[in-house]
C-alpha cells in the first residue's frame, strides 16, 4: 500500500475517533500529544508496520491537515515565500525574493485542495460550489486566499495565496533592499509630516502596500487615523487608529458593505487622515473629495503602469461615479486633491524600487475638452545594465530640481 493510501486510511480512522475542531483551543503540544497516542493505538488495533520514519512522517502530515494547511504547511511557514499559486494538484508555484518559481510540493489531489478549502471557507460562513464559484477569505494569520473554481475556471480549482507578512519591513530595510535612498526616503518623511496627499502606484506586486503602510507611520502621534481596506494589511503602530474592513454580499446577496460605503461613514468619525488600502472603481470620488475637504494628509493606493496611467485610470473612475463629470472636472478633481504620486516597478530581478516620484500639476492649459495635468518628476530611479546578462548592475535615484508646490516653503 502507497504511504499516500496508508495516511488517508489512517487519516479517517482518526477522524472517526476524535473531534478535531474540540481540540481548536488546546495547546498545540497538547494536540499533538493526542494524534500521536490515538495514531499509535490505531496501529496497534489494525496491526500495521510502520517504521519509525515513516510513522513520524505520516503523524506530521495528520497533524498539518489537521490543525494546519495541510501539504502547503511548509510553504505558509517560510518567511521568504510571499505567494503560493496553486494551478492543480501537482501544479503549484510559489513566489520567492520577488521571482516565481515552482514548488515541488503536491496534494493527492483536487478532492484534496477542495477538502483544504472547506476547511477554510466553513468558520467563515462562506462557500464554493457551482452556484457561488469565486471566494475570497483570509487566514487567521492575515494572510488573503482567492479561491475560483469550475465553471469559470478552466482548471477544476485554482487557489492564490497572499501570505502575511509577520516581521513587517520599515525604512531601514527598503534602504537596505535598494528600493529607496536615504534622500528619497527624507523627502517622503518631509512630504507625510506636512499633510501632503500620497498616491502610491504600480503594477500588481511592486510593493504598494508595504511601502504604505511604511510611510504611514510617519504620521504624527497626536492625529486620528481612519484605515478602508477590503482585507486588513495596513498596520499603523499609533495609538488612536480606527480599522475598518470592506463585507462581501452573504450567500442571499445582501450585507455587502463597500469601500465607498466605508470611506462615506469615516468622514463622520472625526479622522484627521484617512488612509485606504486600495482605489479600484467609484469610490475615487470620494476620497479624492475627502482629500480636498479637510482631510489633508490622506494615503491610498491605485494599480497603474506609470503616473500618467495612474491619471487616467482616475479620470475614468471619476467619470464613472454618476456625478456627470465631464474630463475636464474629472482632472481638475485630481489635481486639486494629489500633491505627490509614489511610483513602484519590480525589476526583471524580482527587486522593487521607487522608480519616480512625482507631483501632478494643473497648468490651467485646455486641450480640447480636457484641461491638462503635468507630470512633474521629483526623484527618477536610473539604473545601468549588464547587457551581456541584461541585469542591474548600478542604481542611484536622481533629484530632478523640482521642488512641489505644497514645500517651497520649506526650501
Amino acid at each position: 500500500m502507497a504511504q499516500t493510501d496508508i495516511f488517508e486510511n489512517l487519516y479517517k480512522k482518526l477522524a472517526a475517533k476524535i473531534d478535531i475542531y474540540s481540540l481548536d483551543c488546546a495547546e498545540e503540544k497538547t494536540k499533538f500529544k493526542i494524534i500521536e497516542k490515538t495514531l499509535s493505538e490505531i496501529l496497534d488495533t489494525e496491526k500495521i508496520l510502520l517504521s519509525v520514519k515513516d510513522f513520524q512522517s505520516i503523524l506530521n502530515q495528520i497533524f498539518e491537515e489537521s490543525f494546519g494547511y495541510g501539504p502547503i504547511s511548509e510553504l505558509m511557514k517560510n518567511e521568504e515565500i510571499t505567494e503560493i499559486m496553486i494551478n492543480n494538484f501537482d501544479d503549484i508555484f510559489i513566489e520567492k525574493s520577488g521571482l516565481i518559481q515552482k514548488s515541488n510540493i503536491n496534494f493527492n489531489s483536487n478532492i484534496h485542495i477542495k477538502n483544504f478549502i472547506e476547511k477554510i471557507l466553513s468558520p467563515l460562513g462562506l462557500r464554493i460550489d457551482e452556484s457561488c464559484p469565486m471566494a475570497d477569505a483570509r487566514l487567521k494569520d492575515g494572510s488573503r486566499v482567492n479561491v475560483v473554481i469550475r465553471p469559470i475556471a478552466l482548471n477544476e480549482i485554482v487557489v492564490s495565496i497572499r501570505k502575511f507578512k509577520k516581521k513587517l519591513k520599515d525604512m531601514e530595510d527598503l534602504v537596505m533592499e535598494g528600493t529607496l535612498n536615504y534622500e528619497v526616503s527624507d523627502f517622503i518623511k518631509l512630504c507625510v509630516e506636512n499633510r501632503a496627499n500620497i498616491i502610491i502606484s504600480g503594477a500588481t506586486s511592486t510593493g504598494k502596500t508595504t511601502i504604505l503602510n511604511i510611510i504611514s507611520n510617519f504620521i504624527p502621534e497626536n492625529e486620528r487615523i481612519i484605515t478602508i481596506e477590503d482585507t486588513f494589511e495596513i498596520n499603523i503602530n499609533h495609538e488612536n487608529v480606527v480599522r475598518l474592513e470592506s463585507r462581501l454580499p452573504n450567500i442571499e446577496g445582501s450585507g455587502e458593505i463597500t469601500i465607498r460605503d466605508l470611506v462615506r461613514n469615516s468622514l463622520r468619525m472625526r479622522p484627521d487622515r484617512i488612509i485606504v488600502g486600495e482605489v479600484r472603481g467609484i469610490e475615487a470620488i470620494d476620497v479624492l473629495q475627502a482629500m480636498n475637504t479637510g482631510h489633508n494628509g490622506s494615503m491610498t493606493t491605485v494599480h497603474a503602469n506609470s503616473p500618467l496611467d495612474l491619471i487616467s485610470r482616475l479620470e475614468t473612475m471619476l467619470i464613472m461615479s454618476g456625478l456627470n463629470l465631464n474630463p475636464s472636472s474629472a482632472r481638475r478633481i485630481i489635481s486639486s486633491s494629489i500633491n505627490i504620486i509614489i511610483h513602484l516597478e519590480r525589476l526583471k530581478d524580482g527587486k522593487r524600487v521607487i522608480s519616480k516620484i512625482c507631483e501632478a500639476v494643473n497648468e490651467n492649459k485646455v486641450i480640447g475638452e480636457k484641461s491638462e495635468i503635468i507630470i512633474k518628476d521629483i526623484f527618477n530611479y536610473c539604473r545601468t545594465l549588464d547587457k551581456d546578462k541584461n541585469i542591474n548592475t548600478a542604481s542611484c535615484f536622481k533629484f530632478s530640481g523640482h521642488i512641489p508646490l505644497f514645500l517651497k516653503n520649506d526650501f
